[in-house]
């Protein structure tokens, strides 16, 4: 079970959920802070009832093996609207409502979406972690920001994402000649341990185990 150490604070518009971004994303770690990883877990969010309702799915792994250990759903009406950097404001508490449904503690989550591949620095995984003052990894299917070099065609190549002038992540080629995937540090991972940990969590397809089963299981009509 996972509950936060600092209390959600829900915005009553865009600007101050911008503000709050600001206050926050002073309290994110970039440095690695976990112990010994074993469980890692996987979460993303789907939406129901044409957007009204906001529907969370937590899938909770074995590390190595990968063997499914622990899966829950939860859902809430949908309470903030859809506006690009501040998604985490959509998601964050039915994401906080599934992961206090686990009987067990992964040591790590990666999120489904950017963690500090964000304009603000303050992606959804940073802000899930902060809460939470729990280890995660933003790992997100499209490009949001930055600039990289060319990235090459084999598994495990991958490249730094840099956004004026600072590294916030990275593009990371999981399966050869298929489409990359973006990797950022949400809080309490450095870059170089979040890209290490997605390829081990990753099989045959294009994303980690972690967030392509949860994925699956926030779909309406999803099973594992």
């Amino acid at each position: 079970m996972l509950r936060p150490v600092l209390e959600y604070r829900h915005p009553e518009n865009a600007k101050a959920a911008i503000a709050l971004q600001e206050e926050l994303r002073q309290q994110i770690s970039l440095q690695d802070d976990f112990g010994d990883v074993q469980l890692v877990a996987g979460v993303d969010v789907g939406f129901e009832d044409q957007g009204a309702t906001v529907r969370a799915a937590v899938v909770v792994l074995q590390l190595p093996g990968l063997a499914v250990v622990e899966s829950a759903i939860a859902r809430r009406p949908t309470a903030f609207p859809y506006i690009p950097g501040l998604l985490s404001f959509r998601e964050i508490p039915v994401l906080l409502d599934v992961l206090a449904k686990l009987k067990t503690t992964p040591d790590l989550i990666l999120c489904d979406g950017n963690g500090y591949i964000h304009p603000r620095r303050f992606g959804l995984a940073c802000h899930l972690g902060l809460l939470l003052d729990h280890p995660t990894i933003g790992v997100a299917k499209s490009r949001f920001l930055g600039e990289h070099p060319a990235l090459g065609e084999v598994a495990g190549d991958w490249q730094p994402i840099t956004h004026q002038g600072e590294t916030i992540g990275a593009i990371v080629r999981n399966r050869t000649n298929v489409r990359p995937i973006y990797v950022s540090s949400g809080h309490r991972v450095g870059l170089a341990s979040a890209i290490k940990f997605v390829r081990q969590c990753s099989t045959k397809y294009r994303l980690p185990e972690t967030t392509r089963l949860a994925d699956r299981l926030s779909k309406q009509d999803g099973v594992l």
